[in-house]
């Protein structure tokens, strides 16, 4: 139970951390605690604390220190969302609850992922449908210039976000079965080998789907987060840098006659190299992160002082610039090292799998994440074009929360799990040598 133990420690202190910036933030905004939230937040505090009991019985060998970065990244965001707009704060606390929700039924209903490996075709076909929902006439919505979203009634939700959980999935139980013949070297090309042609099908499925992705529903960020997935997952399973190159190369040319070809990616291309050349227009989103990133400076304006809000749709695409204005450049850099800490955790988790496509599927989806925070966290500080993705655990939005809680569900079920099967080889090792 010494994970557990480690993991319930971490718990405490992601708590206090989060606990003493809420009210810092109260006060620095209003000089007072909104009684409105404040039920709210302790509502999501003791479901950390209640799951992580779940854990302790479920669980009792998993990883004991990726539930509590997950957390204290979860009540940062929370924190920073009360502080943004106290109703949207009163929805993400439902989010938690259901995104906490769906990673106990996931643990509770899969004991074994192995089990979904012989379902993989039918996992693509469910994965691609959800990816191209929006595109469905009636039902598919376009907001702030993305067709991403499908809306039911009053509710909206991003598709793509279950889409990326089920297509890791499906990519992982592929790759676990052909890594062997996408591995071999069919044809040499002078001191570069090959693989059978044939092979490269799969590659230029993914190429063409992101770029419908791209084109048709305006979204950059999906269309390369799913890309890159799939390149990882491939590189992980071969070995093979051809495949990096090759898929590169795919992605970057159809980047270009997207470019050439569509405005909208134009204006996303110049409004990246340029923000200021239209700043009341276009432009105006990313060069008030700009300025409030330059606000912020070392150490920050300081939690509920600074003018966050001045930045648009700063709960979800700008958050990071929200840290960055009151936290400073100290503040924003710690919340890197959370990430890298969740990737590294999971990374491990991933090398200790028992099984290739366990491996795989772990690899692929903290990869995933990791990759989410660097692309959005990129686009704000114009390292890369602004995209519309979250920033994962923190930023405002529903299906994205849900959706990262499976991923972390399924991490902990391949750690919990990973261990068991070594302890039992251990078992059966010594019996047979007795």
């Amino acid at each position: 139970m010494k994970p557990r133990n480690i993991e319930f420690g971490l718990l405490i202190l992601a708590a206090v951390i989060a606990s003493a910036g809420y009210y810092l933030a109260s006060l620095g905004a209003t000089a007072e605690i909104p009684v409105d939230v404040l039920p709210f937040f302790l509502v999501v505090l003791v479901l950390f604390f209640v799951t992580h009991l779940f854990i302790r019985f479920a669980l009792p060998f998993a990883d004991g220190l990726i539930f509590p970065l997950v957390a204290l990244l979860n009540g940062l965001g929370f924190m920073m969302i009360s502080r943004l707009d106290p109703d949207l704060a009163i929805f993400q606390a439902a989010w938690t609850f259901l995104g906490l929700i769906a990673f106990v039924g996931f643990v509770t209903i899969i004991s074994d992922l192995k089990a979904l490996e012989p379902y993989r075709y039918t996992l693509a076909a469910v994965g691609v449908a959800a990816l191209l929902l929006p595109l469905v006439p009636g039902l598919g919505a376009e907001i702030n210039g993305a067709r991403i979203w499908v809306r039911i009634g009053p509710a909206s939700i991003q598709p793509g976000e279950i889409a990326k959980v089920i297509l890791a999935t499906f990519f992982a139980s592929y790759l676990a079965e052909k890594k062997d013949l996408l591995s071999l070297k069919a044809h040499q090309f002078g001191p570069i080998g090959l693989p059978a042609f044939k092979y490269f099908g799969p590659l230029l499925f993914a190429w063409g789907l992101t770029l419908v992705v791209m084109v048709q529903q305006r979204d950059l960020g999906t269309s390369l987060l799913f890309f890159t997935l799939f390149l990882v997952m491939v590189y992980v399973a071969t070995g093979r840098s051809i495949y990096v190159f090759s898929g590169l190369s795919l992605f970057l040319g159809g980047g270009f006659l997207a470019w050439l070809s569509f405005g909208h990616v134009r204006v996303r291309v110049a409004t990246w190299l340029d923000p200021f050349a239209d700043v009341s227009n276009t432009g105006h989103q990313i060069s008030q992160a700009q300025f409030a990133l330059a606000d912020g400076g070392l150490t920050g304006t300081g939690l509920g002082l600074g003018t966050p809000n001045k930045i648009p749709v700063v709960e979800s695409d700008m958050i990071f610039a929200a840290f960055g204005e009151e936290l400073g450049l100290l503040g924003a850099t710690s919340i890197l090292v959370i990430f890298l800490l969740f990737v590294s955790s999971g990374v491990r988790i991933a090398l200790s799998a028992g099984s290739e496509f366990e491996r795989l599927l772990s690899t692929g989806l903290v990869l995933l994440l990791g990759f989410q925070a660097f692309v959005i966290i990129g686009g704000t500080l114009r390292v890369l074009p602004l995209t519309g993705v979250t920033l994962p655990f923190v930023s405002y939005g529903g299906s994205s929360l849900i959706s990262n809680y499976v991923i972390l569900a399924i991490l902990m079920r391949i750690s919990h799990n990973s261990v068991v099967a070594a302890a039992d080889e251990l078992i059966a090792s010594s019996d047979d040598s007795s």
